[in-house]
């Protein structure tokens, strides 16, 4: 199976960071995400509830991060690839995570990381 459901720059508000002052603010995180989830069950009942729920792993996705506040951008993208893997039963999943503003020559600096099956 091939099929796939995505989340293009999800945008997060987080306490993020190893430096004292960035324990104290929160920050910007944007998070890309395909998750492997056959499609031809909701696309034949037309019924969301056999869907992959976007809206519900977004809001999952987000509280996740309020919740653990992680110094390094590789124990995010583990966590949230543990709990859609845990939570949602997605079996395979690529994610990355981009940090905006991290440092000051560059757009964004992240992570990506690939984990379980397709």
């Amino acid at each position: 199976m091939t099929d796939s459901v995505m989340i293009e720059s999800l945008a997060v508000e987080t306490v993020i960071g190893v430096y004292d002052w960035e324990r104290e603010v929160s920050q910007r995180l944007l998070i890309d995400l395909e998750m492997a989830w056959d499609n031809r069950v909701p696309a034949g009942s037309d019924d969301v509830a056999d869907a992959l729920d976007y809206g519900a792993v977004s809001e999952r996705i987000s509280a996740h991060l309020q919740q653990i506040r992680p110094q390094l951008l590789e124990t995010a993208a583990e966590g949230i690839s543990d709990l859609l893997q845990q939570e949602f039963g997605v079996r395979w999943l690529r994610l990355v995570i981009r940090k905006p503003g991290a440092v000051p020559s560059a757009i964004s600096v992240g992570v990506s990381i690939e984990r379980g099956v397709r």
